[in-house]
């Protein structure tokens, strides 16, 4: 991609801001960031979906993200054909969640005003044919002169033929996969590409059965349906949208991590010296070597469970014992409304989407892999 010579003078931003921008794009800061930008996103939705100040901060995005250009490193990353494509998601995402959440900050404050809400102070009913016909007629000639364009400006991709013998470094999946890839490292493949993938889909299925509440139906509203629709973008934005962004821009040779700023380095190798929970009880408490078959201190029990026994008492109150206290403490209204089995359903897929970020950041601080190991089964968590 050729890159206007003015464009490649500038300096901007400055030395120490590449710097801190590489520091807090580390994972353990970056989604700790993240999670508090999004919750601020909920707190201040009124002030930021303004005209004024929405536009501001693209300007401001816009200025550093094209000014970044410049840069030798942060150019190679993000003019790659494959990733292009991402930055228009991630700026359509935003666009996108601009527009809900103005519509929602000015209905809400329609609401507590007393005034009808947008969807209803306006007739926008339009008839399909001609009026939807045309529109959509118009909006696929543009879409595909676009495509058109775009195919002939920037080159696919393309790479030399399949080669048992050669592997690329760092060899990722498409973009709309990189999730999961993300996810393969912080799960065994049957969580990672099995279990969560059917617990997404379970999980969109289940909505409407476990959240009956006829508020928010039809309209745009954050001060109705707070729960419901935080939980839902956090799921959306944080653990995969972020997720995506991570494997593209982020993970570099060897699966390493390397801030926007950084040359990609190939021989840059990470050091982790991987723990269990059995592991940290066992060889580090303990000082002495995990249960085996033949080396088992309480034989009337599985060595397994033996080893392993930590691991089940940290995932059964995980399990078992949060839910009650959720209940008798946060979500006591929740259940009341909700009833039993939908309450269950509910905060199960709760914490088990909980549990992915819980797992991200001890593994990014405290290198541990998994709270139950066990091979012997193929089974871990």
């Amino acid at each position: 991609m050729n890159i206007p010579s003015f464009l490649l003078a500038f300096t901007f931003p400055p030395e120490p801001v590449k710097h801190a921008v590489d520091y807090i794009t580390q994972p353990y800061y970056f989604i700790t960031l993240s999670t508090a930008i999004f919750a601020l996103m909920f707190v201040v939705y009124k002030w930021w979906t303004k005209p004024g100040v929405a536009l501001a901060l693209l300007a401001l995005f816009c200025i550093f993200y094209f000014g970044s250009i410049a840069d030798e490193n942060f150019r190679s990353i993000v003019a790659k054909p494959d990733n292009v494509p991402i930055t228009i998601m991630v700026i359509s995402v935003m666009c996108c969640l601009w527009i809900a959440f103005r519509r929602a900050a000015l209905n809400d404050s329609r609401i507590s005003a007393g005034m009808p809400l947008l969807e209803e102070d306006r007739d926008d009913k339009v008839l399909v044919w001609p009026d939807l016909v045309y529109t959509e007629l118009i909006c696929l000639i543009l879409a595909t002169a676009l495509l058109i364009v775009w195919a002939i400006v920037s080159k696919a991709p393309l790479e030399q033929p399949a080669n048992p013998g050669y592997a690329p470094n760092p060899a990722k999946a498409p973009w709309y996969f990189l999730g999961l890839q993300e996810m393969l490292v912080y799960f065994d493949p049957w969580m990672a590409g099995v279990v969560y993938p059917g617990l997404i889909i379970v999980g969109l299925i289940a909505i409407p059965y476990i959240d009956v509440n006829p508020r928010g139906n039809g309209y745009y509203t954050i001060k109705e349906r707070p729960f419901a629709i935080s939980t839902w973008l956090f799921g959306f934005l944080i653990l995969w949208v972020v997720l995506i962004f991570f494997g593209t821009f982020l993970r570099g040779p060897n699966w390493s991590f390397f801030g926007p700023y950084q040359y990609w380095d190939p021989h840059k190798q990470e050091a982790l010296n991987n723990i269990d929970v059995s592991n940290f009880f066992w060889n580090i408490i303990l000082n002495t070597a995990r249960p085996t078959e033949k080396n088992n201190p309480i034989p009337v029990l599985p060595y397994w469970l033996v080893r392993e026994w930590l691991g089940f008492v940290l995932m059964g109150f995980y399990f078992l014992v949060a839910p009650l206290l959720l209940r008798a403490t946060v979500f006591r209204r929740m259940y009341e409304n909700m009833g039993g089995i939908r309450y269950v359903i509910m905060v199960m897929l709760l914490l088990l989407m909980a549990l992915m970020p819980i797992k991200m950041v001890l593994r990014w601080v405290f290198n541990l892999k998994y709270f139950i190991f066990l091979p012997e089964f193929n089974a871990n968590l």
